[in-house]
């Protein structure tokens, strides 16, 4: 085999078994634990700021960040490495503003345990449009999110194992649905929390040890000078437009399913501060590490004469050569648990928006909690199974309508998620109207747009859909309650500020 598939070995095998054992343990733990919608959905609103700050950055990161990131960093140098700025500063942003005010609005006002049931609440819809619109809109780029962490987990096992493609999926895919399907959200949390700290550990020890063998910083330095100057270099090869780009990246934050429940699910508000402060540090060294290793690869390849014929696959490289069998096939998990943090929490918003937003808000608004998340752990199934018959050809171009998630929901969602919380003269037909605006305008972009003004999609959805935002919302009066629950809303950040 080749320097970018790992040996199959006693000590590798092993390790990953006892990782993937200890993912399902814990969703059976949690399995007699969920009593209730809220339970399965949001853990009762018990996580702690610790626990809340992890599982947001593991189920954000996916196996992007150890493969992807150092990947271009190796190609391109620190002019890729905008946007890693630019989602930290979207996330920081996201935690500092939209947080506190989305988990009180989701909880004292109302008991909403998902994004389309705030978006209801928030604007008095007793139409049920938004929610509609809003379910429709997480369920259909959810399958495809889902989908292309599936093919990452799989062409992780083929690569690391050498186990067909199909095989590698089957394998990842019933891991994932497993403890997502017994434990819920519970379940999802710990196992992001036991994921971040792996992944954020993998990605402190490999550029470390890395650092170490080039003969330190200033060497490695050096040494890329050599070999690459222009990749130390933040301005070459990127222009003032692809910086712009880049950096809106953060914008997507604002509308992330997957993370936002976070927000709604810490314990109290109180504790918002400080699982902001934990999950910036953990985003900033993990992003850090990634980049490190990705400059650092450049100098280590030449030097030590090593062949990468795949840039994405030089922390894979790094690992098996740095490390004994037993700590690579650690490291090595550090990518699956990149890779199932984020598939498994997409899968429950996908799961919660057909059971909670479709049957038991429209069809059947009686249905006792046991039915509901029993529909919940069927729409599991269900999702998932969509998500892996995608999956199954492993060349198709899934990357790309990933990118038109993250715009799209940061567009559509994010667009409405800021206004709503920071403006009370918004509107129910301002909300409805900005978010089809954010995602029709993300979509023709993306396919006709580009080829005008090349700007990553987002900036322009998220621009039109806040205009449109404004404009609708000015033209007609608030519904009754709206701006009440808003103050009350304000009242409550105060009391617990």
């Amino acid at each position: 085999m080749g320097l970018e598939t790992v040996t199959l070995s006693f000590p590798i095998v092993t390790t990953f078994i006892i990782y993937a054992l200890i993912m399902l343990y814990i969703g059976f733990y949690f399995y007699r634990k969920n009593e209730t919608t809220e339970d399965y959905f949001l853990g009762n609103r018990t996580m702690g700021p610790f626990i809340s700050a992890l599982s947001a950055g593991a189920s954000d990161m996916s196996g992007w960040l150890l493969m992807g990131l150092p990947g271009a960093l190796y190609v391109g140098g620190l002019a890729t490495s905008y946007i890693a700025i630019g989602l930290s500063i979207g996330a920081f942003i996201n935690w500092a503003l939209v947080a506190k005010r989305l988990r009180v609005y989701t909880s004292v006002i109302a008991n909403s345990i998902t994004i389309p049931d705030y978006f209801e609440t928030r604007f008095s819809d007793d139409k049920h449009i938004l929610r509609l619109i809003s379910a429709f809109v997480i369920l259909i780029f959810f399958i495809f999110y889902i989908s292309s962490g599936l093919v990452s987990g799989a062409k992780l096992f083929e690569a690391t194992f050498g186990i067909k493609y199909n095989y590698a999926l089957i394998t990842g895919t019933i891991i994932i649905v497993a403890y997502t399907f017994f434990g819920g959200y519970k379940a999802v949390c710990w196992t992001d929390l036991i994921q971040g700290l792996l992944m954020m550990g993998a990605l402190v020890v490999v550029p470390l040890v890395m650092l170490y063998h080039l003969g330190g910083v200033g060497e490695a330095t050096s040494l890329v000078k050599e070999i690459k100057p222009e990749a130390l270099s933040f301005g070459t090869g990127v222009s003032v437009i692809g910086i712009i780009s880049s950096l809106a990246w953060g914008l997507g934050y604002f509308g992330q399913p997957h993370i936002l429940v976070r927000f709604m699910s810490i314990r109290s508000v109180r504790e918002i501060p400080i699982a902001t402060a934990i999950g910036i540090s953990w985003m900033v060294i993990s992003l850090l590490g990634a980049c490190l290793i990705g400059i650092s690869g450049i100098a280590y390849i030449v030097k030590f004469d090593i062949s990468l014929n795949d840039p994405e696959k030089i922390f894979i490289v790094m690992s098996q050569l740095l490390f004994n069998p037993w700590i690579a096939g650690i490291l090595l998990s550090a990518i699956l648990a990149a890779v199932m943090s984020t598939a498994s929490s997409q899968l429950l918003v996908s799961s919660s928006t057909i059971a909670e937003d479709f049957y038991r808000k429209i069809f059947n608004r009686k249905a006792p909690p046991k039915l509901v998340m029993i529909v919940s752990r069927i729409s599991v199934l269900i999702v998932a199974c969509v998500a892996f018959l995608i999956s199954t050809d492993k060349n198709s171009s899934i990357l790309s309508i990933v990118a038109y998630a993250w715009a799209g929901f940061g567009a559509s969602f994010g667009s409405v998620i800021i206004f709503s919380l920071f403006w009370s003269r918004m509107t129910r037909m301002g909300a409805i109207s900005g978010m089809i605006t954010g995602a029709a305008v993300v979509i023709l972009y993306k396919n006709f747009g580009t080829q005008f003004f090349d700007i990553y999609e987002i900036v322009p959805g998220f621009l039109c859909a806040s205009i449109a935002i404004i404009g609708v919302s000015l033209m007609q009066p608030v519904r009754p309650g709206t701006k009440e629950a808003f103050e009350t809303m304000l009242k409550e950040i105060h009391k617990n500020a």
